[in-house]
This record gives structure tokens, sequence and C-alpha cells, in this order.
């Protein structure tokens, strides 16, 4: 039940807020007592006061009555000789009590005397009254018990019931506020517990109030949304590459079991050729499977200082089918891994020879940061498509499709590069062909 209690947030805030009420009815019923006593205090001196000045009237009128019908724990009057002349029934026959008298200009005083053993040797607040007189000075004394600290059994009752209900109640309304404030949490959990993949809609209830928990509905629901998207990317890879992978095995299988058909009519070497295409294919999809896998993983990097002008100058050496033409402003550094920048722009080069009619244009400027721009004069790419291309083995229409030497996978590892470098590659505007443009930081000296 402890360890139960230790778990839950509902009952420890419960038990929490009851411990404050019990806490605070405690201090509560404390000052109450202690105003409470200090007032009864000053209520039963009062009338033991002004039973012992009634008394007194009476002495000076020459007449003393019999000293019952007092709410009393005893009376005695005390003559100028120091004899008692009348007392209370409680204590006839018995002697003065005390000698406590008023001072000299004083009529009357009060005091708490304790040890009186004619009265149970408890404490009792006295009263004395003087009574001035030719023959010599006569004393009235009252006596009553004095108010315990609880003033009274009922007063201490009525403390302990209300301090109990009002914990009660705190621990009642708490639990029952927290669990109307948990309640959109727990449909949130129990939304999470039934979603399984493949699920149609990812997401979790949103309440319309308590701001904090909706907030907490919607950044789970933008969560899972993304996670949503990753899914259905991941199937969409896995058919694609599935697809990739079986069409180099498959061309592979078919060159086989022809040959073996007519083992001694086939040319092997010529077999042996379309083998070794297909599996240079296969080979080039699994390494640029691995790029990927690494460049996502976060593979470290060798940073260095990288002039982009004399990188892109080497690699627009190479001989290529389509004529590259280059403008190229010196002096843009950045800081990356020179390797993987060189793939990067080596992607975005294939990419552009495979789709270009005849010229490939490259530049490089700086602005703010390094801005380098792959323009071929293909047949370009559509508004709606321009980030479609940077998935994994992406197809588009006949126009702009891979053709057989390509793997659907340089655009991919190049948009991971540019970002793996705090950079940017989208496709932008032009006049005609794809425009490929990438922007990274500018290295700071």
């Amino acid at each position: 039940m402890i360890e139960r209690l230790g778990r839950s947030i509902r009952a420890r805030l419960a038990l929490f807020a009851s411990v404050a009420m019990a806490l605070l009815c405690l201090a509560a019923g404390a000052l109450f007592l202690w105003v409470g006593h200090r007032m009864a205090v000053d209520i039963r001196t009062k009338e033991v006061t002004s039973a012992a000045l009634h008394v007194g009237h009476d002495v000076q009128r020459n007449h003393v009555r019999s000293l019952t019908g007092f709410d009393l724990k005893g009376l005695q009057v005390i003559d100028s000789t120091g004899q008692v002349v009348a007392s209370s029934p409680n204590l006839e026959g018995l002697p003065r009590l005390t000698t406590v008298a008023p001072d000299p200009n004083s009529p009357s005083r009060t005091d708490v005397l304790c040890r009186l053993p004619q009265l149970d040797n408890d404490c009792h607040i006295t009263a004395a009254v003087r009574i001035f007189d030719e023959s010599g000075d006569w004393f009235v004394y009252a006596y009553d018990a004095t108010v315990p600290w609880y003033i009274h059994p009922y007063v201490l009752a009525v403390l302990a019931v209300v301090s109990a209900a009002l914990v009660a109640i705190t621990w009642f309304g708490v639990s029952k506020v927290v669990a109307r404030t948990l309640a959109p949490v727990n449909q949130i959990t129990h939304r999470l517990t039934e979603i399984n993949y493949g699920d149609e809609t990812m997401r979790v209830p949103v309440p319309e109030k308590a701001e904090e928990i909706k907030a907490l509905a919607e950044a789970a629901n933008r969560t899972l949304a993304r996670l949503e998207a990753a899914m259905d990317q991941q199937r969409r890879f896995a058919s694609d590459a599935s697809h990739d992978l079986r069409s180099p095995i498959t061309a592979m299988r078919a060159e086989l079991e022809s040959a073996m058909l007519a083992p001694d009519e086939t040319d092997w070497r010529e077999t042996g050729g379309k083998l070794m295409a297909s599996l240079d294919r296969l080979q080039n999809i699994v390494a640029d499977l691995l790029t990927l896998a690494r460049l996502e993983a976060g593979a470290p990097s060798r940073l260095e200082s990288v002039d982009l002008a004399e990188l892109v100058a080497a690699e627009t050496t190479r001989p290529r089918s389509k004529k590259i033409v280059t403008a190229l402003q010196p002096g843009v550094v950045v800081t990356g891994d020179r390797l993987k920048l060189a793939r990067l722009l080596t992607n975005l080069l294939d990419n552009a020879e495979r789709h270009a009619e005849s010229t490939i244009i490259v530049t490089l400027r700086r602005n703010e940061e390094a801005v380098l721009e792959v323009l071929d004069d293909g047949a370009g790419i559509a508004q709606d498509q321009r980030e479609v291309v940077f998935r994994r083995f992406t197809r588009l229409d006949a126009s702009r499709s891979r053709d057989a030497g390509g793997t659907g996978l340089g655009l991919p590892i190049a948009r991971e590069i540019a970002q793996a470098h705090r950079g940017t590659l989208k496709i932008e505007d032009s006049d005609t062909g794809a425009r490929f443009v990438l922007r990274l930081p500018i290295r700071k000296e």
C-alpha cells in the first residue's frame, strides 16, 4: 500500500495536501485554544472578583448573609482580627486559607494559588477584596478552579472533529481534482498502449482545456506524425530497395538459366560480362545503402579547411559524356570533410550527366555563405516533385527516370552530406533543366 502511494501522483498529492491541512488545523487549533484560554481565564477571574466584591458590599452594610448561591470553589470572610467570620459550606470550620492581601492602596487583588490542601491541592484563581473599617480592615477571599489549557472537553472534541473533517474533505477534494486533471493523461496513456504498427490514425486525444496537458498531447501527436512518416518512408524504402536489389539478381539468374539450358552453345565470356554488369549494379546499391546508413548514424568526419573552388575544379576535370562549364569564385572556404564533399559534388554531377541534353553548368560564389549550383539543360523537375527526388529509390516520369547506371541513392546521400555540414541542398527555379543549389556556412578565420 505504501509503495503504491509512493508511485501514484494522485495519492501523493492528496497525502501532502491532507498533511498540510492537518498541520494548518493543528496550528489554528493551538492558536484558538491559546486565545480562548486567555479569554476564559479573564472571564473566570472577573466572575471570582465580582463574587468577592458582592460579598464585600454585604459586609460593609453590616450584614453577612449565607455564602451560598455562588458557583465557586469557596468563599471566606476575615475580620480585622484575622478570624474567619463567614465561609461557604465546603469551608465551614476551616481556618483562613491564605494571607495574601491587596496592596495597602488597592481594594482588590487576584492571584493563582496552588497547593491549598483544603481545596484538593489544585491551583485556584483567588480574589482578595479589602474592606476598609475604623477598627481594622476586613478581607473577603473567593476561590475558583483555574481554566485548563483545553478550556473544556467539548471544545477539544469539537476541534478534533472539525480538523478530522477538514483533513478528510481535503483528501477527497484534492484526489478528485487531481484525478480530473490527470484524466486526459490517462486517456493519452491508454491510446498510446493501443497504437500498433500500421494503425491508420497514430494520434492521441487532445484535451480542450488544461493547456499544459494539451501541449503534451500536441507534442506527442507531432512525434507520432514524424514516426508515422518515418514508418511510411521505411515501408517505401523496403519496397523500393527490394525491387532494385531484385532486378540485378533476376537478370543474373535469367542469364545463368539460359546458359545452363545450352552450355555447349553458350558464349561464357559474354555471359560473364553480363553477370559482371549486374554485379556492379548490385554492388553500387549496397555501397550506397551503407553510405547512407553511416551518414544517418552520424559517422565521425575529418573536419578541415576545404577550398570549394579547388575541389570543384578537381572534380570537373574528369572526363564525362556531357560538357561542363564552370564559373568559380576563388577563396570560398568552408569547414568540412573533403572526401564527403567530393562525394556530394560527384553525385550532383552524375545526376546532371544522366539528365542533361548536352551541357552542365557549375557555379560557385560567396555571399553570406558558400553557394554552389549545378545546372543541367535537361527536361527539369516539376515544382511538386522537387522534394520527392531526395527520397531513396525515387522514380519520376520517363524524362527524369534513372538510367541503368543509377542507384536512386545519389541525391539522398548528397542531401545527408549537406545536412551533416550544417548546410542545405535544394532544387530551385531555373529557366531550363534542374538547378541544384548547395549552401554551406563559410569557415570563420
